[in-house]
């Protein structure tokens, strides 16, 4: 399987691999917050048969703060648009998550998982309309993040035929 074949795996940072916890806010100590990275959800991730990008408003700081505390080599970031931009959103789109139009963009017809704590039934709907194939929207609760639990279902996703399935959205 070539690149180009291979699924995308878009993943999010505050939330699903840094949860959001009692002391996240109150904290003085500088990235005392990434003691909260667990290297064993890195490993998990880093066997996953896709291709792993960054889809975080941590933007190039997730290769430097994040992948290495993960174990996870320097990745590729998705690059957001300004807010300025005018995205022609319609309206029987309303709620779309900001980052849907760039992410379907990015991923170029390639089947993609996207995990987030953000998404919505808005953004599947979307995805379904305007992306060739499939996607799966893998909710984290951003109070507990990425655990093990998660692995098996997206390496399931991961190993099936592509071909005709449709959008589909789960939950951790």
């Amino acid at each position: 399987m070539t690149n180009e074949e291979r699924p995308l795996l878009f993943l999010d940072v505050d939330g699903p691999l840094l949860p959001f916890g009692i002391n996240t806010l109150s904290n003085p100590i500088p990235h005392s917050h990434l003691a909260r990275l667990r290297p064993e959800v890195g490993r998990h991730l880093a066997a996953l048969p896709c291709d792993l990008v960054w889809a975080t408003t941590w933007n190039e700081d997730a290769n430097t703060e994040i992948a290495p505390r993960l174990g996870l080599p320097q990745l590729p970031v998705v690059t957001w648009p300004d807010s300025s931009d005018d995205h022609h959103h319609e309206d029987q789109w309303f709620g779309l998550h900001w980052k849907t139009r760039t992410l379907v963009a990015w991923a170029a017809g390639r089947p993609f998982i996207w995990i987030d704590d953000e998404h919505t039934d808005s953004d599947r709907e979307w995805i379904t309309a305007h992306h060739p194939a499939p996607a799966l929207l893998h909710h984290v609760e951003a109070s507990c993040g990425l655990n093990n639990e998660d692995f098996p279902l997206l390496q399931e996703w991961l190993r099936r035929p592509h071909n005709h399935d449709s959008t589909q959205e789960t939950s951790s």
